[in-house]
Order: C-alpha cells, then structure tokens, then sequence
C-alpha cells in the first residue's frame, strides 16, 4: 500500500520559514518524478514545485526564489523548504507522486495534507 504522509506545517508570521517533509511508504521516490502542491480556501489547487532525476527543478513563479524542493533518497522523503512566507502562501499543502521519471501530469499518489498558515 503506498502512503505519502506530509508533516511540518504549521503557523508562522510573515517572513518566517517552515520546512515540510513527505515520507513515502510502499513506493519509492527514487527515479520518479515528485511535486508539492497547495489549495487555498475557495481556489483550485495549485502546483508549486516539482523535481525530477533530483536535480531538475521547476516552480510556480509565486514561490521562486523562496522555496526549495529537495529528496533524500535514503530516506524516501520529499521536502519543501519555504522561506521569506506570505499570508498568501496559506493553504494546505499536499505532496504527490508521479508514476515516471518525468512528470507526466499523472500524479496517482497523494499525501493527506498539511496545513501552513502565515499572518501578516
């Protein structure tokens, strides 16, 4: 059975900083392509970053220069560290699995979510 469970979020002040974790279980990040994505209150879920071959790494505009994907293979762990946070960064962030190395748009596997919330 394949399990993504997110931890890490919480709530923090503007320009604050929280690093989100991912710990996949029954299926392994390694060679496949990985992505964060978040839904606010009353708007779609949005991308925000994905990696793939672990080195190629993609991001919405919002959050470019602010937040960093990264993996640990060893650990089969997917991460987000988010920095320089804005109000408008709250949401619950959500992390994914793609089935190919490449990201396919496919995303069969999700984690349950995690909360982040920034006040001004």
């Amino acid at each position: 059975q394949v399990q993504l469970v997110e931890s890490g979020g919480g709530s923090v002040q503007s320009g604050g900083s929280l690093r989100l974790s991912c710990v996949l279980s029954g299926y392994t990040l390694y060679g496949k392509c990985m992505g964060w994505f978040r839904q606010a209150p009353g708007k779609e879920r949005e991308r925000v970053a994905t990696i793939e071959g672990r080195v190629l790494r993609n991001y919405a505009p919002s959050v470019k220069g602010r937040f960093t994907i990264s993996q640990d293979n060893a650990m089969n762990t997917l991460y987000l560290q988010m920095n320089s946070l804005r109000p408008e960064d709250t949401a619950v962030y959500y992390c994914a699995a793609d089935s190919y190395a490449y990201c396919s748009g496919s995303w069969p596997h999700w984690g349950q979510g995690t909360q982040v919330t920034v006040s001004s």
